[in-house]
Order: C-alpha cells, then structure tokens, then sequence
C-alpha cells in the first residue's frame, strides 16, 4: 500500500488524478537500464572493431623472422599458432653431421609427411644452413630441449647435437628427424615457410608462385 509520501497531486486545478511516485522511479529505472544496455550493445562492436580477432589470431598469422638476430649454432624461438617454431642457424659443422647419423634414425628420408615437399631433403629445410621446426616432440608432445653439444656425459659418444625430450627420452638430429628405438613415431614438423629476402623468414604461409 502506497503512503502518503509516495503520492503526488498533479497541478492542474480540480483534478483527482493522483502518480504513484514507486511506481515512476521503477519505470524511470527500468528506462535508463534499458537504454544503458543498447548503448552498450552497439558500442561492443565498435570497439571489438579496433582490436585484433581473437579467432584469426587463434587461426595464426604468418610470423616473420630477422634472421639478422642469430648467430651461427643459435636457436632462436617464434610462436607460431601457439606453437614453439625454432629456427636454427646451423654450421657448417653441423650440417656435416647429418649424414654420420643416417643410420640411426627412424625415417631419414622424410619420408613421412611431416615436412612440405621444398623441405623433404637431408637437411628438411629450404637454405641448407636455416632449420625450421615446430618444437613439439611427436610422442605425447612435450617440448625437446636443444642440445647442440658434441658427446655429452649424459647423451652418449655417439650424441652428435640435436634435439633430445627429457620426458620419454627421445631424440632428434639437427634436422629434427628421429633416432630409432625411441617413444617418438616421426620426425619433428616443419612448418611451411619461405624467405621474403636474405635475412627475412615468414613463418606459416608458402612462397606464392607469382
């Protein structure tokens, strides 16, 4: 039941019409609610506007490397697609090595398509100095750790540099191809990828023929 106080007489002379002022502050409320959420409705596309796609960036843009930034024997990591990309400046050292180790791995021809086809050759990469992989062990995808080492207490004598998960043990060259008699079922992913220049690596998309 409304009191006194929650009733208004209108102004006009001789008139009996009496407002329930709760119930105009409840439609005023309910007025100004209303309108503040249609505002709010149309500004959220607005701003979404100026800010990047949370669905093309989980789609995963191409990433574009310096490669001015490493030196020789350097590993340097990307994120690409939310994934670990290592590109590696190998010597000439290490190159050399890719051939010793043939015998040892799993599929040394690439044979598996883990690789595009420019990459499908002993070093799996387009410049025989520049590797490019995903860095994602292919067991149970845990991240290797780079072991560029030469014979470590730890890896063997026959350890010539590569890639090795402490998780299951498995290990890879410096091509990101896999030892036999390991967890891991293939060798590590090369992404597509192409040089825009000498010193310019775009990772996540392949070279466009013109």
């Amino acid at each position: 039941m409304s009191t006194a106080a929650d009733i208004e007489q209108t102004d006009e002379p001789g008139s009996a019409q009496k407002v329930d002022l709760k119930k105009r502050r409840f439609l005023v409320a309910t007025t100004s609610v209303i309108g503040a959420a249609g505002a709010a409705a149309l500004a959220v596309p607005f701003l979404g506007s100026f800010s990047p796609s949370e669905r093309a960036r989980a789609a995963g843009a191409p990433v574009e490397v310096d490669l001015t930034k490493i030196q020789p024997g350097q590993l340097l990591r990307v994120e690409w697609r939310g994934k670990p990309v290592w590109v590696l400046y190998r010597t000439e050292e290490m190159l050399a090595t890719l051939e010793k180790l043939e015998d040892k791995l799993r599929d040394p021809a690439s044979e598996v398509e883990q690789q595009p086809p420019y990459a499908r050759n002993r070093a799996r990469s387009i410049k025989p100095e520049y590797s490019v992989l995903v860095g994602i062990c292919t067991h149970l995808g845990c991240s290797p750790t780079y072991r560029p080492e030469v014979a470590p207490a730890d890896l063997g004598e026959d350890w010539l540099g590569g890639y090795y998960c402490p998780c299951h043990g498995s290990r890879y060259d410096l091509a990101g191809r896999v030892y036999k008699n390991v967890p891991a079922p293939t060798n590590l992913e090369v992404p597509p990828h192409y040089y825009m220049s000498d010193v310019r690596l775009l990772i996540g998309e392949d070279k466009k023929e013109a």
